[in-house]
This record gives structure tokens, C-alpha cells and sequence, in this order.
């Protein structure tokens, strides 16, 4: 499990990537490279990495999802994922 503040942080940057993201597209539009420059570096969408809801696992994410491959097994055998089965032929 991810320490909580990994998690923290990507929701950080997330948050920072919704509110500039308006003022990134007028500056790239405009070609205004140096005021793009002058904005926060975790406001740039390139710096967010997808991570698992449950347990911060940052590799083996399914998107469709928003779990990691472990935690996606663990709760479909379970059966807390509707409509996902084993397969078995």
C-alpha cells in the first residue's frame, strides 16, 4: 500500500491541473512560451500519473476501472465487481 502521502500529492497535482489548465490553453494558443514557463511545473498534465483508488499502487492500473490489477483480481473473485467472472471454458 502507497504511503498516503504519495496519494496526497497526486491529488494535489490534480487539483492544480483543473485550475490552470483554462490559462495553459489561452498561453499555448497565443504561443506565449515564457508565461507558460512562469506557471507552476505541477500544473502541467504531463506530471500526473494514474494510481490505484483503493491503494495508491502506482502500476497495473486499468483505467476503465480506476483500480490496479491486484486489487481488480482480489474484488472480482469476490464478487464485488459487477458482472466480471473468471474465466473458465
Amino acid at each position: 500500500m502507497a504511503k498516503e502521502g504519495l496519494k496526497a500529492r497526486e491529488v494535489k497535482r490534480q487539483k492544480l491541473v483543473a485550475k490552470f489548465a483554462e490559462k495553459r490553453a489561452a498561453l499555448k494558443a497565443a504561443g506565449d512560451y515564457a508565461a507558460l514557463d512562469k506557471l507552476p511545473k505541477n500544473a502541467s498534465p504531463v506530471r500526473l500519473h494514474n494510481r490505484c483508488k483503493l491503494t495508491g499502487r502506482p502500476k497495473g492500473y486499468m483505467r476503465q476501472f480506476g483500480i490496479s490489477r491486484v486489487t481488480f483480481r482480489e474484488m472480482a473473485l469476490d464478487g464485488k465487481i459487477p458482472g466480471v467472472t473468471k474465466a473458465s471454458w
